[in-house]
C-alpha cells in the first residue's frame, strides 16, 4: 500500500468497496509502551458488548435446532467463513424488559427498570461497565461506551448508549468516529501546570456541589435521602475518574499513523470504521471493555433504500418490506463478519490475534417487530477458553433470562460475581 493511503481516510465509495477504513496495524511496542511496561506475560482478556436494535426477519435469520453450525440460514450466511468460531443461542428473553420500544434500556442491565408498580423508574449498573471496574482498572479507560448518534431512530430505547452507572443513571457515551478517534489519539495542547490547574478545578467543583448536598442530609425526607445517596454514589465515581484522569494525565496517549476520520461519515462505513477503532483501542491496551450501541437507521439508508427502522421490523404483511428486512439482516452480519475478520488479523506482543482474546456479544433487545421474548445472542471471540463455538445452541428451558448470559460470559472473563441482573444460573449449554 502506498503512502498517501495509509495517511488519510479513503473515499466512501472505496471504504465501501474494500469493506475496510484502515488495515489492522502490526504489533508495534513504540504504539504500545504500556503493554510493554506492564510486564503482562500475555494479553488480556478483553470484551465487547455489542446492540443492534429491531431484531431480525423471523424465518430467514434465527437457526430452529440444535447442533453444529453446518448449514447457515440465509440471514446468517455471510458468516460462512467464520462459522467454526460463532454460536447463536436460543431461548434467551430479557425477563424485566416490558417496552419493545426500549430493550436496550435494560440490555446490558437485566433490571426491572419499571420497579414495582407505582414507583419510580430506576436501572441497575450494565455488565460492560461492571466488567471495566475490573477488567480495565489499569488502563486508561475502564471501558469504552460508544453511543448513537440516532436519538429516535436507534431501535433502541431512552439513553444514547447501552451503559448504565451503579446508580441507574445512563451514560452518554462517545458519539461517532471522529469523536472516538479523537478520545483515543488526540492530545491536548497544555502544560504539566495547566493540565494540573484543570483537573483541580473539576476537584474543586465538586467538593463544593458535594458539601452543599451533604448540608441537605438533615433535612430531608426519607425517599429524598435514597435519591441524594445515588448522588453520592454518582458523585464518588466522578471522584474516582479524577484520580485516574490525574495518574494518566502525564502518559501520552498512543501515536495513530493515520490521519482522523472526516466528518459526516454514516451508516455501514460509519459501523466498519468504528470496528476497526474498537479494535485499535484494545490492541494500544487503552482499554480491554467496550461497549457499541449500532446505528439502524443510517445502515438502512446506505443500503439505498428509504425504509424507517421501525416500519421495516414490522415486516410482516408485506413482500417488499419482507425483502429489504432480509437484505437489512445480511448487512449486519456481513458487517459483523468483517469485525471478527479485524479481530483475527490483529496481532497480540506474543503473535497471537486480538481474536484469541476476546469475548464478543453480539446481539439486539428484539426479536423481530414487538416480541421481546427469545432475543438473538451471537458470542463469538477466544477469550474465554470454556465457550462452545461453532453451535446453535438451543437452551431448555424458554425464557431463559438475559441475564443468565451476562452472567456465564462475566465468569469467562476472570470476574468473581455469583449473579447479574436477574439472573438464576450461568448457561453450561454454550460452555466446553
Amino acid at each position: 500500500m502506498s503512502n498517501d493511503k495509509t495517511s488519510s481516510l479513503p473515499s466512501r465509495r472505496n471504504f465501501l468497496a474494500s469493506g475496510s477504513a484502515f488495515l489492522a496495524l502490526p504489533w508495534l511496542e513504540s504504539i504500545n509502551p504500556l503493554f510493554a511496561a506492564s510486564g503482562l506475560a500475555k494479553p488480556p482478556t478483553r470484551m465487547i458488548f455489542c446492540g443492534v436494535g429491531y431484531g431480525f426477519t423471523e424465518k430467514t435469520f434465527y437457526p430452529t435446532e440444535a447442533g453444529t453450525l453446518d448449514d447457515l440460514t440465509e440471514g446468517l450466511s455471510p458468516l460462512e467463513r467464520h462459522k467454526k468460531d460463532f454460536s447463536i443461542i436460543k431461548n434467551l428473553t430479557n425477563v424485566g424488559a416490558t417496552d419493545p420500544h426500549g430493550g436496550s434500556t435494560s440490555y446490558l442491565t437485566c433490571a426491572n427498570v419499571t420497579g414495582t408498580p407505582g414507583k419510580r423508574f430506576h436501572n441497575s449498573i450494565s455488565c460492560d461497565l461492571l466488567a471495566g471496574k475490573q477488567l480495565g482498572k489499569n488502563q486508561r479507560y475502564n471501558s469504552l461506551v460508544l453511543a448513537s448518534k440516532e436519538e429516535n431512530a436507534g431501535g433502541h430505547g431512552k439513553g444514547m448508549s447501552l451503559a448504565w452507572n451503579e446508580a441507574g443513571k445512563p451514560i452518554a457515551g462517545t458519539r461517532g468516529p471522529v469523536e472516538l478517534y479523537a478520545r483515543l489519539f488526540g492530545q491536548l495542547e497544555e502544560t504539566a501546570e495547566q493540565r494540573a490547574d484543570r483537573l483541580n478545578k473539576k476537584r474543586s467543583i465538586l467538593d463544593i456541589v458535594l458539601s452543599d448536598a451533604k448540608s441537605l442530609d438533615r433535612k430531608i425526607s426519607a425517599t429524598d435521602k435514597d435519591k441524594l445517596n445515588e448522588y453520592f454514589q454518582s458523585i464518588r465515581e466522578v471522584e474516582l475518574g479524577l484520580v485516574k484522569d490525574a495518574q494518566w494525565a502525564e502518559k501520552p496517549k498512543p501515536k495513530a499513523d493515520r490521519k482522523p476520520p472526516e466528518e459526516g461519515i454514516e451508516g455501514e462505513a460509519e459501523t466498519l470504521l468504528t470496528y476497526e477503532l474498537i479494535a485499535l483501542a484494545l490492541q494500544t491496551q487503552q482499554t480491554s471493555v467496550v461497549s457499541y450501541r449500532q446505528p439502524v437507521a443510517s445502515v438502512i439508508k446506505s443500503m439505498g433504500m428509504n425504509y424507517d427502522p421501525h416500519a421495516l421490523s414490522h415486516y410482516k404483511g408485506s413482500p417488499t418490506r419482507t425483502d429489504a428486512n432480509r437484505l437489512r439482516d445480511k448487512k449486519c452480519t456481513e458487517m459483523l463478519a468483517k469485525f471478527i475478520d479485524i479481530l483475527k488479523r490483529t496481532k497480540e506482543v506474543d503473535g497471537s490475534s486480538l481474536f484469541d482474546h476476546t469475548i464478543l456479544s453480539w446481539g439486539t433487545n428484539l426479536r423481530h417487530g414487538h416480541m421481546i421474548k427469545d432475543v438473538p445472542a451471537i458470542i463469538t471471540g477466544k477469550g474465554g477458553k470454556n465457550i462452545k463455538l461453532g453451535h446453535s445452541v438451543v437452551l431448555p428451558k424458554e425464557d431463559t433470562p438475559l441475564g443468565n448470559l451476562w452472567l456465564t460470559l462475566l465468569q469467562q472473563g476472570g470476574l468473581p460475581v455469583d449473579s447479574f441482573g436477574n439472573s438464576t444460573a450461568v448457561l453450561p449449554e454454550l460452555l466446553a
